[in-house]
């Protein structure tokens, strides 16, 4: 089997065409909770903490080093928690919204559980069952 039919084959699996489209959707709704976190929750909050968002908080470690003529030479090295603060929240709000969409799934496959008739037992288990219960009657 040649190496292009084998590929072939791979790729037109139905699995890998629905990892494929599960990928592309997944990027798309990042970018969707990425702008929700963004521009709905952190302007809120930012205003609450007297800051314009998150992603400027940092602890600078040390400063940038200036030439005499008000060049940068070297960058300042800080910790920069605010956008760590931000990209965690982007990721509890995603897993949040995945958990919601997965159970709704879930719900919508569940079926009714359908009641089970019990079973008549064969006629000879019958005919036993009865010969015992007149035996205890008498």
């Amino acid at each position: 089997m040649s190496i292009v039919k084998e590929f072939k084959e791979f790729a037109i699996k139905g699995n890998v065409v629905d990892m494929a489209i599960g990928i592309i959707i997944g990027g798309a709704f990042g970018k969707i909770v990425t702008s929700f976190v963004n521009d709905i929750i952190m302007p809120p909050l930012g205003l609450l903490l007297g800051s314009v968002g998150f992603s400027e908080f940092k602890w600078t470690l040390k400063p940038a080093a200036m030439s005499e003529a008000g060049e940068i030479v070297t960058e300042a090295v800080s910790l920069n928690w605010g956008m760590f603060l931000q990209t965690a929240l982007d990721f509890v709000i995603v897993a949040a919204a995945i958990f919601i969409a997965i159970k709704m799934m879930n719900k919508l496959r569940r079926e009714e559980p359908v009641e089970e008739t019990p079973a008549t037992p064969p006629a000879d288990i019958q005919l036993l069952t009865e010969i015992r219960d007149e035996l205890r009657k008498n």
